[in-house]
């Protein structure tokens, strides 16, 4: 197979690596190229060029069986989602119409749901966040869905749940750093139902949907298990030996994080029923078992 990556970032690279060591050839596109040889060590043939720019994506050589747009706003606002989110898909879906692609994956994310009343969430589930990056993100869904049913592309879209693994997880580096808080919300002492993934299950998520997914569907990419963000920190404090965090004071305003204001669980029924997809690490616990182990290994690094 001949794949694309468009975004090799933190997760890009993890599927790139994955790729290529089946097998594939695999081509990544990035905006900086590739100064410290991430890509090229994990087998990816690094191409410089921006989403945002059609030209740079008419310059890369070649058909594809699969392209994957995995990019990232860098933490950007609505400006940054409508160009590289919005535009961006505008950009590929144009582009893929002079080329043979067998079919494009988009990752998108969980923030879309915007439930806050501790339901289980499926594929099914209303789309209707209130903010206007989950917008953005649903708008971007919509160009690639769109595409599919003209029939100018097949395409499937993966919605991803917070992302940790090594050196990531926003949660856990603020605990270690002191400046996490636990949450009252929702009628809950425990706060708010959070859902997390690791790197390495993405990246398999994202091959699952790809060599085995319906074109036209849509998954959600998460692991087995949901935890109340007051019972994550809980774990994270017993394990590490750390204080336990204060509660938080009351928000005077309305919260500016992507997820910071919902209150659901997000189900992987239909990626694990459909596809037969299985995570390495089904729950938190697993996942930061090695974070946990360096650092009681080394507390005075932390």
């Amino acid at each position: 197979m001949r794949i694309l990556i468009v975004g090799c970032g933190y997760v890009g690279l993890a599927l790139g690596r994955r790729l290529s060591s089946s097998g594939a050839e695999v081509l990544g596109l990035r905006r900086q190229g590739d100064p410290d040889g991430a890509m090229a060590a994990a087998g990816i043939q690094p191409l410089c060029g921006d989403l945002t720019q059609p030209a740079d994506l008419e310059a890369i050589p070649g058909d594809f069986d699969a392209v994957v747009c995995a990019v990232s706003s860098s933490r950007g606002g609505a400006e940054a989602y409508r160009e590289v989110y919005l535009g961006g898909a505008r950009n590929l879906i144009e582009w893929a119409r002079h080329r043979r692609v067998g079919r494009m994956v988009s990752v998108s994310s969980t923030s879309v749901y915007s439930q806050t009343d501790g339901s289980w969430v499926t594929e099914d589930s209303p789309v209707e966040p209130a903010g206007e990056t989950g917008r953005l993100l649903v708008a971007t869904e919509q160009v690639f869905t769109e595409a599919h049913r003209a029939g100018l592309v097949a395409t499937q879209i993966v919605r991803v749940a917070g992302i940790y693994g090594p050196g990531r997880g926003h949660l856990f580096q603020q605990f270690l750093a002191g400046q996490a808080r636990r949450e009252q919300s929702q009628g809950q002492n425990q706060g708010r139902w959070i859902n997390m993934i690791h790197r390495d299950d993405v990246a398999s998520a994202l091959e699952a949907v790809m060599l085995r997914g319906d074109p036209g569907r849509t998954y959600n990419a998460v692991d087995d298990e949901p935890v109340l963000q007051g019972a994550f920190l809980e774990f994270l404090a017993q394990e590490t030996g750390l204080p336990l965090p204060p509660v938080a004071e009351p928000m005077a305003g309305p919260s500016t994080r992507k997820r910071g204001t919902t209150h659901k669980r997000v189900s992987n029924r239909r990626l694990s029923e459909e596809l037969g997809w299985k995570p390495r690490f089904p729950s938190y616990r697993e996942g930061y078992a090695a974070d946990i182990a360096a650092c009681v290994a080394n507390p005075g690094a932390v």
